[in-house]
């Protein structure tokens, strides 16, 4: 029996991750994090996903975080910006490399040699640590302290996020997305206007399929008449 840890945030792609990761192993621990986020209501909807999936849950508390980092993504009083040629506000420093570091502990307690997780360069924000060579670098560093063989597999690592809704929707799990959360702003409906939401929808745009949440602008759905 094959045994995987998908890092499960709550939002779009961890979701289409943990559809991908159902379909190929056997047994599965769904890892989410509580480190202070301002949208801290997708930790609520990783455990409804991670029920759908008949998957254990997780969630670990490293809200310590918020006391090394400004990061607009914690820290509510911040502004949400993107300056060209600097990093988004939002980009908490350290945080996907803490969170693979701690899976990795939790794989070597569980007897799973893989992680798997949504991090996309295509559609990146503009984080560092969401790009390819972060993660090779990351499982080498990994694999090198604890003495193991452990593997991050990243499925859409290359995928845009119209191709991430296409590829949602050939594995028979939309109705998953329903129960997701992409929105900096924590709370429903979500606002559409945020980075976080505006790319979501630009990918539901492409694809030509209607986003299930419900947006208090800038509602997917209006897009094709529904």
């Amino acid at each position: 029996m094959e045994k995987a840890i998908v890092l499960l945030s709550g939002g779009q792609d961890s979701a289409t991750c943990l559809a991908i990761a159902q379909q190929t192993y056997s047994d599965i621990t769904c890892v989410c994090f509580d480190y202070g986020q301002r949208h801290r209501i997708e930790i609520e909807y990783s455990k409804q996903l991670a029920a759908l999936a008949e998957s254990d849950f997780q969630c670990i508390d490293v809200r310590f975080m918020a006391d090394l980092s400004a990061s607009a993504l914690i820290h509510s009083d911040q502004a949400i910006t993107h300056a060209e040629g600097a990093l988004p506000s939002t980009f908490v420093p350290g945080r996907n490399a803490l969170f693979l570091t701690v899976a990795a502990m939790v794989a070597a307690q569980k007897g799973a040699n893989v992680i798997v997780t949504g991090v996309c360069q295509t559609d990146f924000s503009g984080y560092p640590d969401c790009r390819d060579v972060f993660i090779q670098l990351q499982e080498q560093t990994i694999n090198a302290a604890m003495d193991i063989n452990l593997k991050i597999e990243t499925p859409l690592m290359h995928l845009t996020k119209a191709e991430t809704v296409l590829k949602m929707k050939d594995m028979g799990r939309m109705d998953w997305y329903a129960l997701t959360h992409t929105c900096y702003d924590g709370a429903r409906p979500a606002c559409g206007t945020c980075p976080a939401c505006k790319l979501r929808l630009a990918g539901f745009l492409s694809a030509g399929i209607s986003d299930p949440l419900p947006y208090r602008q800038g509602d997917g759905s209006d897009q094709f008449g529904t």
